[in-house]
């Protein structure tokens, strides 16, 4: 028994040291964002990788910029739409969190109120074929509702997800964002995360980063963005690649009216 207890806290050991030098690496490579830009993300590595096995070849655009090199216009529009506080928190803003959090589960209730319909309906189908003697027919292919998931991460969090961490949702995933979003907001100022997050942010598949969404919606450098084509990149954010295929929708240019509004309220770190 004392042999079993030693084993065990051995492993416990092993454990908290193999996690703690975990969280040195991250610390590390954060800080030596002081002063080398990253050149690629985890989520960019693992989008290369779909596109190699997915279509066989990889298609590819991102060109670095420094933060003076990036319109004002795009940096008030992705704040505005993206993360309204993002000068002022540190990194998280639980209210925000606890809204998504609030709205996801109602999300989930509905698709599961719709799911239980249809599955009513299925069963009541089958029944009226088995009271007139017929063979039930194999119930259709119906499309079920899922739950649209929505997020309060802020631009420090996105940041920190997209450069390490892999898009999985569970509890052990999300409490290693926070400690990598509390490592970039004491290690690197606002202007810093704000200039990586914008030069590696997905615009479209296979296109990151402000400069190359810039040359590939509007045929112009990053630096020259107005503010309306800018507000219309703010709004693709949430899903790039819906939004590529129609990158002149009602919904974006409604939207990015909406965002335009917002930016003037917008202080720049």
């Amino acid at each position: 028994m004392k042999a079993l207890f030693g084993h065990l806290l051995r492993l416990v050991a092993l454990l908290v040291i193999a996690g703690a030098s975990l969280q040195v690496y991250f610390l590390a490579r954060v800080a030596l964002m002081l002063v080398v830009d990253p050149q690629s993300t985890t989520f960019q590595r693992s989008e290369i990788y779909r596109l190699a096995v997915e279509q066989h070849r990889v298609l590819w655009a991102q060109e670095w910029r420094p933060y003076a090199q990036i319109s004002d216009h795009l940096k008030r529009a992705v704040i505005a739409s993206e993360d309204a506080g993002f000068t002022e928190h540190s990194g998280v803003e639980w209210e925000a969190i606890e809204k998504a959090w609030e709205k996801n589960q109602r999300a989930e209730a509905r698709a599961d109120r719709i799911n239980e319909q249809i599955e009513k309906r299925q069963q009541r189908a089958a029944e009226r074929a088995q009271a007139r003697g017929r063979t039930p027919p194999e119930p259709p292919a119906a499309k079920l509702a899922a739950a649209r998931i929505v997020g309060g991460s802020t631009i420090t969090q996105q940041l920190a997800k997209n450069l390490f961490l892999s898009g999985e949702r569970s509890f052990a995933r999300k409490g290693q964002e926070f400690l990598i979003t509390f490592m970039l907001e004491a290690l690197l100022d606002k202007q810093r995360i704000l200039e990586i997050y914008l030069n590696n942010v997905e615009w479209g598949e296979g296109l990151f980063g402000a400069q190359a969404a810039a040359r590939y919606y509007f045929r112009i450098d990053a630096d020259r963005l107005g503010a309306y084509p800018a507000a219309r990149l703010a709004v693709m954010l949430p899903a790039p690649k819906r939004f590529e295929k129609r990158p002149g929708s009602a919904y974006v240019m409604g939207r990015a009216g909406t965002v335009v509004a917002r930016m003037g309220a917008v202080e720049l770190p």
